[in-house]
């Protein structure tokens, strides 16, 4: 019998969810539920003074609102004697050391090799020093940073979506894994709890690809049997292959929330940007499900547009029946009694709710009418055989079909005249919907 699929999504509570954090958890969850497996949301809250519990339920919100359902949370504040007795193992074991460089002198280090022609990696100097060097840099400097040794031989692994992995540990830093002050890092914090609670597969950013490295090593020192299958996806760009990594706290899922984005438009791009698949709207998290598969990322860096959530988000909101919008139209003031013949006209003419307003002060208040200078006379006749309110659906056409009796236009030049003159705007529902929900004609002076 296989093991169980466990997948897990392990954001720091330093700022809100953005689309980058997205994509991660998206994935992970996907490849969870679709093997029938377990999905851990597990904070990453080792650092006291930056992590804040308004971002702990900032983001159980937003996954919530996606309909990112977890199935247990795990706090790493709360497992800090794991990793402690971890680092104790790593000391027992000669993989573990202290050394007491400033960030001044690691830098001068890094600048020497480099004009030597080198790689840019720590040369273990601390492994060096006695006992007694130890306790007066202790004394003079204060703790020391712990640095795991790596066995300098090739780490390799078969990955999710960049293929075959191999790379020369020798050409990294032993890197550092508890802090000066005490501080877990989260390279061992995140070996420990995988191991611990048996993560089967982990899919993260390509910028964790060397980080993954060490963390073999790491799960391995500790004798660790299993290691989890790794999948490193690409990184999101700007629409013109800009750096996003900038731009990121403004992608925030609670701003685009504020927007008008729906989840499922948000959702139905983030499964499959970056994939050999097209971006299909879904609108249930079962079809995400299965139509889900990691192999078919590819590594390139892949671009993300903003602007593409709208239309999704349009499609979506045109499928959905009156009942589920009919508390976002009454709030903007629609009478109940017309609130499905407004969704009627509007609902294909709007990419997010937020639009719905802006067709209600039209009906309610009148547009402001667009008029040609050469259409001024006809539209002034025009208004004249308008018909006395309430309009219905047989307004438009009598009053065009009188319209054109007296003034002989017809075809274009009689319709879009009168459509600009009602409601500002070159296209739109049909005209015989909006007739009867129009109250106000301004273009009848």
């Amino acid at each position: 019998m296989s093991n169980p699929t466990i997948t897990r999504f392990a954001p720091s509570p330093t700022g809100y969810i953005h689309v980058g954090n997205l994509r991660t958890a998206l994935m992970n969850y996907l490849i969870a539920r679709k093997a029938g497996g377990t999905f851990i949301l597990r904070i990453d809250d080792t650092d006291p003074e930056r992590s804040r519990e308004e971002y702990v339920d900032g983001i159980k919100q937003d996954l919530e609102w996606l309909g990112l359902e977890w199935d247990r949370v795990e706090r790493q504040s709360e497992r800090l004697d794991r990793y402690h007795a971890a680092a104790e193992d790593l000391r027992a074991k000669g993989r573990f050391y202290e050394a007491f460089e400033t960030p001044t002198e690691l830098d001068l280090k890094r600048k020497k090799q480099l004009n030597m022609g080198k790689p840019p990696v720590y040369d273990r100097a601390a492994l060096n020093l006695s006992d007694d060097e130890k306790a007066a840099l202790r004394a003079e400097r204060g703790e020391g940073v712990w640095r795991f040794k790596l066995d300098q031989q090739r780490i390799e692994w078969d990955d999710g979506i960049l293929g075959d992995i191999s790379i020369d540990a020798a050409s990294v830093s032993d890197p550092v894994l508890i802090r000066g002050d005490g501080q877990i890092l989260y390279t061992l914090a995140s070996v420990v709890d995988d191991t611990d609670m048996g993560v089967t597969h982990v899919v993260r950013g390509s910028d964790h690809v060397t980080n993954t490295a060490t963390q073999i090593q790491i799960m391995q020192a500790l004798g660790n049997g299993a290691v989890p299958s790794f999948a490193h996806h690409s990184l999101l760009t700007g629409p013109q292959g800009e750096a996003l990594s900038k731009r990121l706290g403004t992608l925030a899922l609670r701003d685009l929330r504020e927007q008008g984005v729906q989840p499922f438009a948000l959702l139905s791009l983030m499964a499959r940007l970056g994939s050999s698949d097209p971006v299909e709207l879904r609108t249930e998290m079962a079809q995400l499900i299965d139509g889900f598969d990691i192999n078919r990322f590819g590594s390139a860096p892949t671009k993300f547009d903003v602007q593409d959530l709208f239309p999704l988000t349009g499609r979506y909101l045109q499928q959905l029946p009156l009942e589920a919008v009919k508390d976002d139209i009454t709030a903007i003031g629609v009478p109940e009694d017309q609130a499905g013949q407004f969704w009627a006209v509007t609902r294909e003419n709007i990419s997010t709710l937020k639009d719905l307003d802006a067709w209600w002060v039209m009906f309610r208040d009148g547009a402001e009418p667009i008029i040609a200078e050469e259409d001024r006379e006809f539209v002034a006749q025009a208004m004249l055989l308008l018909p006395d309110m309430p309009f219905d659906e047989s307004t438009w056409s009598s009053w065009t079909a009188a319209v054109k009796e007296a003034t002989g236009r017809k075809g274009r030049g009689l319709f879009r005249p009168l459509r600009l003159a009602l409601t500002g705007q070159e296209h739109g529902p049909e005209m015989a919907q909006v007739m009867p929900l129009l109250q106000t004609v301004k273009a009848r002076g």
